[in-house]
């Protein structure tokens, strides 16, 4: 069954900037790991064609465990489209042993110029059915809130 995941919010930063910040390495490992969790960018090649390969470490894995292990979450991302400075396109697949987290999950990064900004809206589609919505919802909203923190902090 196809699901779709989304969270925006209206960002105080023109879209060219939040578009740089996800074609960015050092951007994307301070500002994209969701509260609770540091990232670490292995492979970086940031074209159409391109991606990335991000390990996520839970800070404490008690109440949330890994995809990949009990602490991790390894995902390999694909750039899809880049439509600068409108749109990102990106195909995960993350590193699991679980069938239940396979399959390539689609995320489309939209920027939309408002009057207070930017609104971003991330679209999650595919989303594997191991993954909770509710939680995959919440941390979509908090690398936002991140993402939002980190341009506007740069201003």
């Amino acid at each position: 069954m196809e699901r779709t995941d989304r969270a925006s919010r209206v960002i105080a930063a023109p879209p060219a900037t939040l578009y740089g910040a996800l074609l960015d390495r050092e951007s994307l490992e301070a500002w994209l790991p969701p509260d609770g969790m540091r990232g670490r960018v292995e492979r970086w090649d940031p074209r159409p064609g391109g991606g990335f390969r991000m390990v996520l470490t839970y800070l404490d894995s008690a109440d949330s465990p890994g995809k990949t292990s009990a602490a991790t979450d390894v995902v390999d991302i694909e750039f899809a489209a880049l439509v600068p400075p409108e749109r990102v396109v990106q195909r995960a697949v993350f590193e699991a042993d679980d069938p239940s987290y396979g399959g390539t999950m689609t995320m489309t990064w939209h920027f939309a110029a408002t009057d207070g900004g930017t609104e971003v809206t991330v679209t999650a589609t595919d989303v594997p059915p191991g993954i909770d919505q509710a939680v995959h919802e919440a941390g979509i909203a908090s690398s936002l809130a991140n993402l939002a923190s980190y341009v506007e902090a740069a201003d």
